[in-house]
């Protein structure tokens, strides 16, 4: 059976640190719960998107939290991806039955 893994790409326009005005940082939630700033990567979403594709992340669903005041911005991509098979147990190798000292000696 097909399983899944998910992951998250938040796009954030949020007032910068320093004195440019605002900044668009790109967030990574992977399916592993880690959470990486990959904003180096790309100054686009559709960059993120192209990237996360060839990485075989297929686009599910997009949302936008409208809820945020003033001229702050979130958008989230939300992904998913077929979950890598688990590895079998590898099965030992059976060659032909060795004889046995008693059909030896006949």
């Amino acid at each position: 059976m097909l399983k899944w893994e998910y992951a998250l790409l938040v796009r954030r326009r949020q007032a910068a640190t320093t004195d440019i005005g605002w900044e668009i940082v790109f967030i990574w939630y992977g399916p592993d719960g880690s959470m990486i700033d990959v904003t180096p990567y790309g100054d686009t979403a559709l960059a993120h998107l192209n990237r996360a594709g060839d990485q075989g992340w297929e686009l599910v669903a997009m949302s936008e939290d409208p809820s945020l005041p003033g001229n702050n911005e979130l958008h989230r991509y939300h992904l998913k991806r077929p979950k890598p098979a688990a590895p079998q147990p590898r099965q030992r190798m059976r060659g032909p039955a060795r004889p046995t000292r008693r059909t030896l000696s006949n």
